[in-house]
């Protein structure tokens, strides 16, 4: 085993303790740093609601920094162009395999650029939309019609699609849904609260399984 995945692991599993969450800080020139209310209201929720302990203050990691290895759970979102080196490939693929845990959400944009990169971490591994029976939609709230609809755009079917190692869904990506406009504070979109509650249920849906699998 590498040494640098053994680090991972080690990591890892200290962070699983601390419930540390980070927000991905990706090359390419997209909007990384979009959003920045929506992880510390969802840390908020997730403590109060679903008996966790994640410090609300966010951080930020790099996709190339061993730093990836202390959060079980990264954030990454944006409207435009995402861009990974292949080493920056290679530590989020050992950083994933070693039991960490990648939520992408598309903040209207980024697709036609993330598909491409995602690749590059998994070229043996195809990115496919998740069944409405996945534990993810149930795994403390309810979504029987799957993934929640925040907010319009194209008025797409929201989907969300994901990549599967040995069982566990490592990475996670939730496209025409845009749940990190509905973890946003109430007057910077002006959501209904129904539509905020919905998103920030499937939120904590997604940071438990991220936190117990």
């Amino acid at each position: 085993m590498r040494l640098g995945v053994l680090i991972g692991i080690m990591s890892i599993t200290l962070s699983l303790n601390a419930q540390q969450i980070a927000v991905l800080k990706y090359g390419g020139g997209g909007d990384w740093y979009s959003n920045p209310t929506a992880l510390p209201n969802l840390a908020r929720f997730c403590n109060q609601q679903i008996d966790t302990a994640i410090d609300a203050k966010t951080e930020t990691v790099s996709p190339g920094s061993i730093d990836l290895f202390n959060f079980p759970f990264v954030h990454m979102t944006g409207h435009g162009n995402v861009f990974f080196t292949s080493e920056e490939a290679e530590n989020m693929r050992n950083y994933l395999l070693s039991g960490g845990f990648l939520h992408i959400d598309d903040n209207y944009g980024m697709d036609q650029y993330l598909r491409k990169e995602l690749v590059k971490i998994f070229p043996d591994k195809e990115l496919k939309e998740l069944p409405g029976d996945h534990p993810i939609f149930s795994y403390k709230y309810k979504f029987p019609e799957g993934l929640p609809k925040i907010h319009e755009h194209d008025s797409g079917r929201p989907q969300a699609f994901g990549i599967i190692h040995e069982g566990r869904l490592v990475l996670l990506y939730t496209f025409e849904s845009d749940l990190g406009d509905g973890w946003e504070n109430p007057e910077i979109h002006n959501d209904p609260e129904e539509v905020r509650l919905k998103a920030l249920r499937m939120g904590a849906n997604i940071v438990k399984y991220a936190f117990e699998n």
